[in-house]
């Protein structure tokens, strides 16, 4: 046995090797296959690993910040030591300083000191009777916020039925009563279509607008019965009055169509 082993023990080691080999070749897919399983069960595991809901994010922070960066930053270097701001004076027509701002020059400081409602009246005043001509009846109107001076005071209208003013404010509709005296006159308003009536003990009366009596003590400006359109000049400066109501005035610069509304107080009017 032993002299076969020596004359033969490469044969022999050979052999053992090539049975290793062969060995190893069978087993090849049983280890693949278990390779497979153990790595398609970590797969599994990522896939069906439980994922927590996300909880609601607290952005009171972040919102917080939103809001600061939205709020424009005022830096005021004029108060109290007016160091990048100084205040301006100055003379004004009497000889005293005045402090130059916004509040104390300039249509801001403007003050109303009266304002009066301008009416349209209509009234019913007679009646002209003619046999060839047929009636007309005489009707008073006063338009005092005409843009019009002449249009401001009492006129008479001489109309018949169904003819309108030559202002064309309105039309005589109707009459009631007896056509040589009747008690009402029916006028239809040409800028609203109402039906309106006047007897000689009843005008209509309506307010069409308004005028305002300003004040301005820097220049010691005092403007009466100032109307839409007219213009008021401060320090230098054009003023248009774009609108007058029965609680303020609105002024608009001519240079750059900027607009002031200056309110009506009753304690600036009694100043």
């Amino acid at each position: 046995m032993m002299d076969f082993l020596k004359k033969h023990y490469e044969k022999v080691l050979l052999g053992v090797v090539l049975l290793g080999l062969f060995g190893a070749v069978i087993s090849l897919p049983i280890i693949k296959n278990r390779q497979d399983e153990a790595l398609q069960a970590i797969i599994i595991g990522f896939v069906k690993h439980p994922v927590q809901p996300l909880t609601n994010l607290d952005l009171t922070l972040q919102e917080a910040t939103l809001k600061r960066v939205a709020t424009p930053l005022v830096l005021d270097f004029g108060l109290p030591n007016k160091l990048f701001n100084p205040v301006l004076w100055q003379r004004a027509t009497d000889g005293h300083l005045l402090r130059a701002d916004s509040t104390n020059v300039g249509p801001r400081a403007v003050m109303i000191t009266k304002i009066t409602p301008l009416y349209l009246i209509l009234s019913y005043d007679s009646v002209n009777v003619s046999e060839t001509s047929g009636n007309h009846y005489v009707i008073g109107m006063k338009r005092e916020a005409s843009a019009k001076t002449s249009e401001r005071t009492l006129s008479h209208a001489y109309l018949p039925v169904g003819q309108k003013d030559n202002t064309h404010t309105f039309v005589l509709k109707a009459i009631e009563g007896p056509a040589d005296n009747p008690t009402n006159l029916v006028l239809t308003l040409s800028d609203t279509g109402e039906d309106i009536k006047i007897t000689k003990e009843k005008p209509f009366k309506r307010i069409d607008g308004y005028m305002a009596d300003l004040k301005y003590d820097p220049e010691k400006l005092n403007k009466t019965d100032v109307r839409v359109g007219a213009v008021v000049g401060l320090e230098g400066e054009d003023y248009n009055i774009v609108a007058i109501s029965q609680d303020e005035v609105v002024l608009s610069a001519k240079s750059n169509k900027k607009k002031w509304t200056i309110k009506y107080s009753i304690v600036n009017a009694s100043r």
